[in-house]
């Protein structure tokens, strides 16, 4: 399951402060106005648009999992999405849902996926999950969790495999990533972790040859 971890730094990133340094430095020069047009919404009393309920993966329903859980972003403008993080829940679907909405838990992911493969969205893409842990891999990916146990060979359902590697291939696409085992990650390969998941059955050969031809 996501990793409770403090990733809930909201202040302006590096290239906001860039952006605010070069607007006072030359007014209303372009490149000011160009980066400035980004990154309006960060301003105090500013929310980037969005459409309540909308999911990025069709078919997916949506559950929205606790503000305290995620950072508001504008990925991929923000933060290059280049990792997809694979997830197992150590419980069941509902427990999960629960503790992502749960603002004291501390930690989501993007995604879950049921053991009868349908799909959940709690954090829409454009925003941080804080789900492996480590700050730079929550900015740079998507964490998609499996409900199930990581000692039980059984939580792995064909239904789980295909639906989790459509999705997984649809991400992908979106962000023009490798469908290789350097950018499809399990949790436990999260630099600093002490997760697991997905444990020794997630058969990644099975998994990666699934992602292929749903890309294809």
């Amino acid at each position: 399951m996501g990793a409770q971890r403090d990733d809930t730094d909201r202040r302006l990133g590096r290239r906001a402060l860039l952006a605010g340094g070069a607007a006072a430095a030359v007014g209303s020069a372009v490149l000011a106005r160009e980066e400035l047009s980004r990154l309006w919404w960060r301003l105090p009393g500013v929310e980037r648009p969005r459409a309540a309920g909308a999911v990025d993966f069709r078919g997916a329903r949506w559950v929205a999992a606790s503000p305290a859980n995620y950072r508001r972003a504008d990925r991929p403008d923000d933060y290059p999405v280049d990792r997809v993080v694979v997830h197992v829940t150590q419980g069941g679907y509902g427990s999960a849902v629960d503790a992502f909405r749960d603002p004291a838990h501390g930690a989501a992911a993007h995604y879950i996926v049921r053991r009868d493969g349908r799909v959940t969205q709690l954090i829409r893409e454009l925003d941080v999950a804080f789900h492996a842990g480590d700050r730079q891999y929550n900015e740079r990916s998507v964490g998609i969790e499996h409900e199930g146990f990581v000692e039980r060979a059984d939580s792995f359902t064909d239904a789980m495999y295909a639906s989790s590697a459509r999705l997984t291939a649809a991400v992908c696409a979106r962000y023009g990533i490798p469908v290789d085992r350097e950018h499809i990650i399990g949790h436990v390969e999260v630099p600093g972790t002490d997760h697991t998941d997905p444990g020794p059955h997630w058969d990644w050969d099975r998994y990666l040859r699934l992602v292929r031809r749903a890309r294809a």
